[in-house]
């Protein structure tokens, strides 16, 4: 939303304007639809927030490559180097190792999707069985965002090199074509308000169904209220508990992000402390007890390996993006305007 601000700001004032954009009036409205989105009763009735969520991450990472594309086009040659960073001087510098650490971060984070496949199971009819179209929607989930994902950084890489932007479009500049550039960073807004809506709806309904069980006899906890929107409009459930525990979490996930505005790096965060436990520890453990596969064997130790491996990957994320996290609190001062 930053961005398009700027854009906006550039083309009406010119490239040499200074503006200067707050952050947090953006954050606001941000958290303000979600307060409003939060309210849909459960997970099964979020088909179609999903759906277009999943539309516009397709359309941004399009227009990502295609510009990448183009910028290498226009600069007959490839910015980044087979070695990167870490290999661009002759001597070792751990700066160098810092950012590295902080992308698989992020990298994993685009990974951290088993959190909801329980739930994403629970929705789906039968026949076929639902581990049968749960494999392949893994398969096809996973294969089509590595794709796109390799493609977008590849071609971000080459476009930018060790100059790449956190959020590549920016490094398009905010001039022309202002109007794609615009597209794709709407479309990034509106995958994100769908996002936080499929990772935090699992949250809702475990604190809810505990409270159920816990208070079976709580008004306020059990009781709906039919809600007839104006202007002929459907009737809307409401429920008391779910509106203020809710709106609760959602305030004070608004007020976090606006004390610690650093995306990525809390990205790489949140990454890193989710990758291994729940998608790789956890499944290979479940796979392991279900298959009956004994203890040593090939199989067993393979299984293990990969598991050791990517606690590994995940400890390295989680240094590197803490060490971000501690990099932008030196500089960064609470509810000042974002250039």
């Amino acid at each position: 939303m930053i961005a398009i601000a700027r854009s906006k700001c550039f083309h009406e004032h010119g490239h040499d304007a200074p503006c200067f954009i707050s952050t947090y009036p953006y954050m606001l409205l941000f958290g303000g639809v979600q307060v409003i989105l939060s309210q849909i009763p459960n997970f099964s009735k979020l088909s179609w927030l999903s759906i277009v969520a999943a539309v516009m991450s397709f359309s941004y990472a399009i227009i990502g490559v295609g510009l990448g594309i183009g910028k290498v086009a226009e600069n007959k040659h490839m910015e980044g180097t087979a070695g990167g960073m870490l290999f661009s001087s002759n001597e070792f510098e751990m700066a160098n190792i810092w950012p590295m650490f902080q992308a698989l971060g992020n990298i994993a984070f685009a990974y951290s999707f088993s959190m909801i496949l329980i739930e994403i199971q629970d929705t789906v009819r039968s026949p076929p069985p639902e581990t049968v179209t749960m494999k392949k929607a893994n398969l096809m989930g996973i294969s089509t965002t590595t794709l796109f994902y390799m493609l977008c950084s590849c071609i971000g890489y080459a476009a930018f090199g060790d100059a790449a932007p956190g959020n590549l479009l920016t490094g398009f500049g905010f001039y022309e074509p202002y109007w794609l550039i615009d597209i794709a960073n709407v479309c990034i807004v509106v995958h994100l308000v769908g996002a936080f809506q499929v990772f935090t709806q699992p949250l809702f309904a475990f604190v809810e169904e505990w409270a159920s069980c816990r208070y079976p006899k709580n008004q306020i906890i059990h009781k709906e209220y039919n809600i007839h929107l104006p202007l002929n409009g459907p009737s809307v459930q409401l429920n008391l508990f779910r509106l203020i525990w809710r709106t609760t979490f959602v305030i004070f996930a608004t007020l976090a992000s606006m004390l610690l505005p650093f995306f990525n790096d809390i990205l790489g965060v949140l990454g890193a402390l989710a990758f291994w436990p729940l998608t790789v520890y956890f499944p290979i453990q479940m796979h392991i007890a279900q298959s009956g596969t004994q203890r040593w064997s090939r199989k067993w130790i393979c299984l293990q390996l990969l598991s050791a491996i990517c606690l590994l990957v995940s400890l390295a994320a989680l240094i590197g993006s803490l060490q971000g996290v501690v990099e932008d609190l030196k500089i960064y001062k609470p509810f000042e305007g974002s250039a």
